[in-house]
């Protein structure tokens, strides 16, 4: 199959509205939980989900945290401004980014963009019962989104004990960017459910839905049962909602997604034959991308963390590894990171991926998937029908047909190719 010729319309279902679940279910875990097992599908609620997992396997989740991302100014015109945090420019690292405590910048979507071609835009907040000033100032413009500087001060020069962080700032000014098809405003509810109850890393302006469901209760079950957790961190951009709008696929181009993973989290897959259960699809990408990685390693020992980048068509092709013709096993790819970190005397690898999976690619890590129900003709529906391959219909016609919800809030299900 030449997967760039893949016509989105191929993966297209009806999805009625009010099969979208607009707000989780008041217990995470007794959603339910589809069962896809070598063809077979099934159903059970979720918090029995270990007792289908193999004892002594290893599962993997991403444990990002979702930030307060969309921020909406006033201007003294009356009109509304929202600004969108994506990614962060400087200083381009997320943790130092959150800790800054004067001024950053941002690349950033803008809404109502028309109603502000210049000047700076100002908003007041409160931290520790002081009151600062923000402003943003729009610098230029970055592809599809816009560079944008940010301040903060005290109000008037007060004396104030200590200047807060970006992290503090946008908790007292942003809002919580839930997905635009569930068609609500955000509540407060939604800082706690939309997020993981394992979410540790400030990044991401998207939950990785597929761990909505887990509870402690679920992971201390699957701890009883013998099965092992990693975990890693992909921080979700804004464009995992991004339409596929051309025809074929090969027009596409997918979003960069920024990646953290621990030296000993690779060993942990190395010691598991690099096989895995992933919980989600950023962590599926995450674990493929990998692979990849270790290909350019092997190939070119002195590659800096930008070089490690996986693009987007690199598994298709044969003088990167992939399309099946890829000659390195993918433990020794791993092991080929690890030396890496060896070299450079650093504990955790920082790098970026655009990977796509579509129908075609040939999944090297990941042998069990837990993932929600995703959207007509999306990416993500793509890399599902080429876990199962290309059985996905199966899977949401018995979705559909048995009252399961779906998207973001919805249920969950357990892939077995």
């Amino acid at each position: 199959m030449n997967t760039k010729e893949i016509h989105i319309s191929d993966y297209n279902y009806a999805l009625p509205d009010e099969r979208i679940a607009k707000f989780p279910l008041k217990e995470r875990d007794h959603s339910k939980l589809l069962i896809y097992r070598h063809g077979e599908v099934g159903e059970d609620v979720f918090f029995h989900l270990p007792d289908y997992l193999p004892k002594g396997s290893l599962m993997v989740f991403n444990n990002t945290k979702v930030i307060q991302a969309r921020m909406h100014f006033r201007k003294e015109t009356g009109a509304l401004i929202e600004v969108f945090l994506l990614e962060p420019a400087e200083p381009s690292d997320y943790e130092l980014m959150f800790q800054t405590t004067c001024s950053c910048s941002w690349y950033c979507m803008v809404g109502n963009l028309k109603k502000w071609k210049e000047g700076t835009l100002k908003r007041e907040f409160v931290v520790d019962d002081a009151t600062f000033v923000m402003t943003a100032t729009r610098k230029a413009e970055h592809g599809t989104s816009h560079l944008v500087e940010f301040q903060w001060m005290p109000l008037n020069g007060s004396s104030v004990n200590r200047q807060p962080s970006f992290a503090e700032v946008i908790d007292a000014v942003g809002e919580l960017p839930i997905p635009p098809y569930l068609n609500r405003e955000t509540q407060e509810s939604d800082k706690t459910t939309y997020q993981t109850v394992y979410s540790k890393i400030k990044g991401s302006v998207a939950a990785p839905t597929a761990g909505l469901h887990f509870t402690e209760r679920v992971l201390q079950a699957i701890d009883k049962c013998g099965i092992e957790r990693e975990e890693l961190t992909l921080h979700v951009g804004a464009g995992t909602f991004k339409p596929v709008k051309s025809e074929q696929i090969a027009d596409h181009e997918m979003h960069t997604e920024y990646v953290s993973v621990k030296r000993s989290t690779l060993e942990r897959l190395i010691a598991h034959d690099a096989q895995a259960i992933a919980v989600g699809t950023t962590s599926v990408r995450t674990l493929e991308s990998l692979y990849y990685m270790g290909v350019k390693l092997a190939a070119n020992p002195d590659l800096t963390e930008e070089e490690l980048h996986v693009n987007q068509w690199e598994p298709y092709e044969k003088e990167s590894g992939g399309a099946n013709g890829g000659v390195l096993s993918p433990v020794d790819a791993l092991r080929q990171i690890v030396a890496w970190l060896d070299r450079h005397e650093i504990n955790t690898l920082h790098s970026s991926t655009q990977i796509i999976i579509a129908p075609g690619y040939d999944y090297k890590i990941v042998k069990m998937l837990v993932t929600n129900f995703h959207q007509p003709q999306s990416t993500l529906l793509l890399l599902v029908s080429a876990f199962v391959k290309g059985d996905w219909h199966v899977i949401y016609d018995y979705a559909l047909a048995h009252e399961f919800r779906f998207l973001s809030y919805g249920d969950s299900s357990l892939l077995i190719p």
